[in-house]
């Protein structure tokens, strides 16, 4: 069995209800995820073992919000626990035309607030195969970057793979007020596995590329650990409509998943990570390449159907899903 470890920020998310604007009404739904937390929540549903390395703050919010990933078989050994607060992120859900919106309330959490000892690595990363990290960690702040490249190179030192999404948020980065290229192109340049895009090299190299493959091609050129590139493709019709995509890069080959219409959305939040986990675990099984993406493009579909963050189907029902894509009642 494959082991994961993951590291990031574990968020509260609140939610306007149904497809209200946010405080229309004096009531917000809760849940608990963040980018990691919501690829370890995924893999462990598909019967792996996971671990989660993070700070939560020392109280009964982020004492539930372990619980929480204790409830998804995800091991909580590591995450850590100090003063502070935690990280909260609004969400307005989209609605025909309108889109989501996203509102961070992040700034001085706990785990911001965090230094790059903040977690063992030589015990989290014990007997592990693969750690995943995201573009969000540094974004959130400085100390965050450095925590995140320090938790790289330790996995790299072990023998560990390590898995990064590019996961630029401008938001964050704004609110920081740094410019993000030189950390972002320092944690690509550790990673085994990229979720990434043209654009994304685009923003951390500064240069601009005639195609998406010339982008690729430069990628690999830059950063000699990258083995693979990953991404979705995404085209809105509207928050009820995307048409979903997925592509695979080595060195060597290049993969494409056909285009999936995605009608009757129930939330969007956590496709990528939900994609990401169909990857790894298509990586951890031997499964062939073209499978493995369309394994993945099928899960982070199904994840638009699943309310919260992370992606609570099992390998089954993606399996289930992929070859029976207009199913209505399971018997």
């Amino acid at each position: 069995m494959t082991r994961f470890v993951f590291f990031g920020e574990i968020l509260l998310r609140l939610t306007a209800p149904g497809r209200e604007l946010l405080f229309q009404s004096p009531r917000l739904d809760t849940v608990f995820g963040g980018a990691e937390a919501n690829v370890a929540v995924s893999l462990s549903r598909f019967g792996h073992e996971t671990r989660m390395a993070s700070v939560l703050p020392d109280n009964a919010i982020g004492h539930a919000a372990r619980d929480t990933l204790r409830g998804h078989g995800v091991d909580t050994g590591a995450i850590r626990f100090a003063p502070g607060r935690m990280g909260i992120y609004f969400l307005t859900p989209g609605a025909g035309q309108r889109p989501s919106d996203v509102l961070y309330d992040r700034a001085g959490s706990a785990f911001a607030a965090a230094t790059a000892d903040a977690i063992d690595w030589t015990r989290a990363l014990e007997g592990a195969d693969w750690l995943h990290v995201s573009g969000v960690t540094p974004a959130v702040s400085a100390a965050g970057g450095v925590a995140a490249l320090a938790a790289m190179k330790a996995a790299r030192a072990a023998g560990v793979k390590v898995s990064y999404d590019a996961n630029f948020r401008a938001k964050l980065w704004e609110a920081r007020g740094d410019d993000p290229r030189p950390v972002l192109d320092a944690l690509m340049g550790e990673a085994d596995l990229a979720f990434a895009e043209a654009r994304d090299y685009a923003l951390i190299t500064g240069q601009r590329f005639e195609s998406s493959m010339d982008a690729i091609a430069a990628a690999f050129a830059r950063y000699p650990n990258l083995q693979r590139i990953a991404h979705t493709s995404r085209k809105a019709i509207s928050s009820d409509h995307n048409d979903l995509s997925a592509e695979m890069h080595t060195r060597s080959a290049h993969f494409r998943a056909a285009t999936k219409s995605v009608t009757g959305i129930v939330d969007r939040i956590g496709g990528g990570d939900a994609f990401a986990a169909g990857v790894l675990h298509g990586l951890a099984t031997g499964a062939a390449d073209q499978s493995l993406l369309e394994f993945a493009l099928a899960a982070a579909c199904l994840k638009h159907f699943i309310p919260g963050d992370a992606n609570l189907v099992s390998a089954d029902d993606v399996r289930f899903f992929m070859a029976n894509p207009n199913a209505d009642v399971r018997r």
